[in-house]
């Protein structure tokens, strides 16, 4: 996938979960002691005998991924765990792991668990990419990719959404209510699911997490989590901080806010983001002719946001109107590179000139985003995202605490507030969450890397992640405005930090104190 795309998408499953799922759940669905490879004694440690029936990764000659994961060496498995911990003798579901062997056997020192965020990302065709990135990681662990429960290959969820984002909740009152309106029709699209939804927290996943452990024969686990996979990390050493070994968090967030409503805090990172691109948009005025100056930039862009308020921009033979431009100038976040603020500008440009309602052609960025952000959610990604943090925290089912939120950072938020702050389908969820949120709060020995300026995993919640985890140590990346840092999985890599965390992993020396590269 292109760089640019790659991060595009990444930036958008933030905010809205535009990425992608798999089929029907009821096909993984089974009773306790019916089928797969559980025994049929009572009790969770049931689950933790099984023995995986490894098998070629490919399912069928359309499988690009398993086809890929079979060229590597890669193995792949599903193993039977409870759909309710709290009920191990109900019904049960599958969860699907890829395991890519060590390259160096004779050095083998444990299995690494690698999930690449979300929440609800499929993690098997990431080690891939992972073993590609690190390969002297990828010499001395056997790399494990766990889809999720209800992503890719584990027993998948799927509502059946006509479009995939609720967007931005747009300048007024009418296209609040707009928005208002499709996040309370997504909801109750997944009512069909209502037996599930409360399992799909974040929780379990730490569960299935150390039943994997267990199965794979591992007294203790190595883990990578990427952005949302570092709270997916935090809540399994909360759960399990006896079985960690050595754990990464790449771009940490905010354990305290984590959940539906995480972006309400992110205009500002977003905006600061965006001020950066301005100033090196500013240098290349001659190119792009958005302004000479940061603040002209800024204010090419603010008149775009103005015109897309009064009617739809037409792009090409699109429309972008007020609840999707935030969603696409929302793509500033995809990277700090050259290349990447390059297409941005790009973009910025057709857009100006939309706005000054001149006849335009898309981007070849534009042309594919655009029909996306009101594409159908197909293979139930977006859905299952959502499922996941809606079992993890309850908020508010009052529309009007959102619109008296964005209404209140109008003028100190114009761009993004009405984005970030908007509801979400999980204001009118059919079930509440099982479980109150996870409380992290531990010493156990954690290696935290980000960048100062990330836009999506904000620098205040990485040094909340940190507090909370009184044994880590957090490597800063200065000057930077990018999302994940290690090993340039999904922005440009960093040397410093990456010696960092291969130290780490491959000889279990955290840096004596707090750190910065630059």
């Amino acid at each position: 996938m292109h760089k640019w795309k790659t991060a595009t998408t990444a930036a958008m499953a933030v905010l809205a979960g535009v990425l992608m799922a798999g089929a029907h759940p009821a096909a993984g669905i089974a009773r306790a002691g019916t089928g797969g490879h559980g025994s049929p004694e009572s009790g969770p440690e049931r689950f933790e005998r099984q023995k995986p029936a490894w098998h070629r990764c490919r399912n069928g000659s359309a499988d690009a991924v398993g086809g890929q994961l079979d060229d590597a060496g890669a193995r792949c498995a599903e193993i039977t765990v409870p759909l309710d911990y709290n009920r191990p003798d109900g019904r049960t579901i599958k969860v699907a792991l890829a395991r890519l062997p060590a390259t160096d056997p004779q050095r083998r020192r444990g299995a690494l668990l690698y999930n690449p965020g979300g929440p609800g990302v499929p993690a098997m065709p990431f080690i891939l990419k992972l073993g590609q990135a690190a390969p002297e990681v990828a010499a001395r662990y056997d790399l494990i990719g766990m889809d999720p429960r209800f992503v890719g290959r584990s027993t998948p969820l799927n509502c059946g959404w006509p479009v995939s984002a609720v967007g931005s909740a747009g300048p007024d009152r009418r296209s609040f209510q707009r928005t208002t309106t499709l996040a309370e029709d997504l909801a109750s699209r997944c009512a069909v699911h209502r037996d599930m939804l409360p399992h799909a927290s974040t929780r379990n996943t730490a569960r299935d997490m150390d039943v994997v452990r267990a199965v794979l024969g591992e007294p203790r686990l190595s883990y990578l989590g990427s952005s949302y996979g570092t709270y997916l990390g935090a809540v399994y050493l909360q759960l399990f901080p006896g079985h960690a070994d050595r754990v990464v968090l790449d771009s940490a967030l905010d354990p305290h806010l984590y959940g539906p409503d995480l972006t309400r805090t992110a205009g500002p990172a977003v905006a600061a983001a965006l001020e950066r691109w301005a100033a090196w948009a500013a240098h290349r005025h001659g190119r792009y002719r958005l302004g000479s100056s940061p603040a002209e930039v800024l204010a090419t862009v603010n008149r775009i946001s103005r015109a897309a308020d009064r009617h739809p921009l037409r792009v090409g033979g699109h429309r972008v109107d007020s609840r999707v431009l935030p969603m696409l100038l929302w793509n500033v976040t995809a990277g700090d590179d050259t290349e990447s603020y390059a297409a941005f500008a790009a973009d910025v440009r057709v857009l100006h000139d939309a706005a000054r309602g001149m006849k335009v052609t898309p981007t070849p960025i534009l042309d594919e985003v655009i029909p996306g952000l009101d594409a159908p959610d197909a293979d139930g990604y977006v859905s299952a995202q959502t499922a996941i943090q809606c079992a993890d925290r309850a908020v508010s089912r009052d529309p009007e605490v959102y619109y008296r939120d964005i209404r209140a950072h109008r003028a100190d938020e114009p761009l993004f507030g009405p984005l970030t702050r908007n509801l979400t389908p999980c204001s009118f969820w059919p079930v509440g969450p099982a479980e109150p949120p996870t409380r992290i709060g531990n010493d156990v020995p954690v290696l935290m890397v980000g960048a100062a300026g990330d836009p999506a995993a904000t620098y205040t919640g990485q040094i909340a992640m940190h507090r909370a985890l009184t044994g880590s140590r957090l490597v800063t990346l200065r000057g930077a405005f990018r999302h994940t840092v290690y090993a340039g999985l999904f922005s440009r890599r960093n040397t410093c930090i990456d010696k960092v965390v291969d130290r780490y992993l491959l000889n279990g020396v955290l840096p004596a104190r707090d750190t910065v590269c630059s």
